[in-house]
């Protein structure tokens, strides 16, 4: 029996074997590793290795491979009421026929998921602002992490998106504040390896980012990052490596975590890409506790 998936534009850029585990319930590594040695699984009619990517109508063949397909529970829906709409609706910066530019509001996933009920995607279908389209989710914002932040209306915005994110064509700025007093050159470019696992697998992965240190003293550094990879918690993780992690953030720590304060002092700041021979460029004003840090710490901006 063979069973077929087309790849969609929210799946671009994955790995064949994380999409499989998305995809599927309880579908082991160890197993998508050996049916895609013997060809069980192909990907367009060929076989392929478990690091392969995929793209937009990419065909998926599954060959005699009993696996239950992935049920999402109904309670994971997350259903906003008008009041969350709104709010939601509030921080819009730009509004066109092909996107929206949101300031994220740190707290808020994009997607849903098992451990995130509440998201934006769930929030903007509901929203009039959809009502003659979908909200497409083009990139990636930490749940904590507040700022400049695209959907896309339409499934043709979205690809292109997608693509101009999977080329490096958008430019990112970030912006935080960080425990301690960095010392190195006042900008520059951090480059490391950053370590992650995929269940008892361990993955290194190059990383690098652009900085500037635009403030510091004695116990705190204002850093703008401009990354250049797009490695999961690159940033966070890329700051803690280097002795300095950003304050509030309880995952990659190097000080004691102050009790007082729960928010991530990460920001999206500012985005640029061009598309449709236009570019664009967005700016997210930082949140009131992120301002009042800055106070706290004696940066200036």
């Amino acid at each position: 029996m063979k069973k077929t998936i087309n790849v969609d534009v929210t799946s671009v850029g994955m790995r064949i074997d994380r999409f499989l585990r998305k995809h599927f319930e309880t579908i082991p590594q160890s197993l998508i590793e050996r049916n895609l040695r013997s060809g069980k699984i192909k990907l367009n009619k060929k076989k392929i290795k478990s690091s392969t990517k995929i793209k937009i109508n990419d065909l998926i063949e599954l060959h005699n491979l009993e696996i239950k397909k992935k049920i999402i529970s109904k309670k994971l829906k997350f259903n906003p009421t008008d009041t969350i709409i709104k709010e939601n609706e509030d921080f819009i910066i730009e509004n066109n026929q092909d996107f929206i530019v949101i300031n994220k509001q740190a707290g808020i996933s994009v997607q849903g998921g098992t451990k995130s009920k509440k998201n934006l995607i769930d929030i903007f279908s509901k929203s009039s602002i959809f009502k003659d389209d979908k909200p497409y989710s083009v990139h990636r914002l930490d749940k904590e992490t507040s700022g400049v932040f695209l959907i896309a209306k339409n499934r043709p915005t979205a690809q292109l998106l997608t693509s101009l994110f999977r080329l490096r064509k958008v430019y990112k700025t970030y912006i935080a504040i960080c425990h301690g007093e960095i010392s190195i050159k006042e900008k520059g470019l951090l480059k490391n390896n950053l370590i992650r696992y995929d269940e008892t697998k361990k993955i290194v992965e190059d990383a690098e980012t652009n900085y500037v240190i635009l403030d510091k003293n004695n116990n705190s550094t204002f850093i703008e990052l401009k990354p250049i990879t797009g490695r999961k918690h690159q940033l966070r993780k890329q700051l803690y490596d280097l002795g300095h992690s950003i304050i509030g953030d309880k995952k990659y720590n190097s000080y004691k975590i102050q009790k007082n304060n729960k928010h991530l002092m990460l920001h999206s700041y500012e985005i640029k890409f061009k598309m449709k021979e236009k570019k664009y460029t967005f700016r997210a004003t930082p949140p009131e506790y992120f301002r009042n840090m800055l106070k706290a710490k004696r940066l200036n901006f």
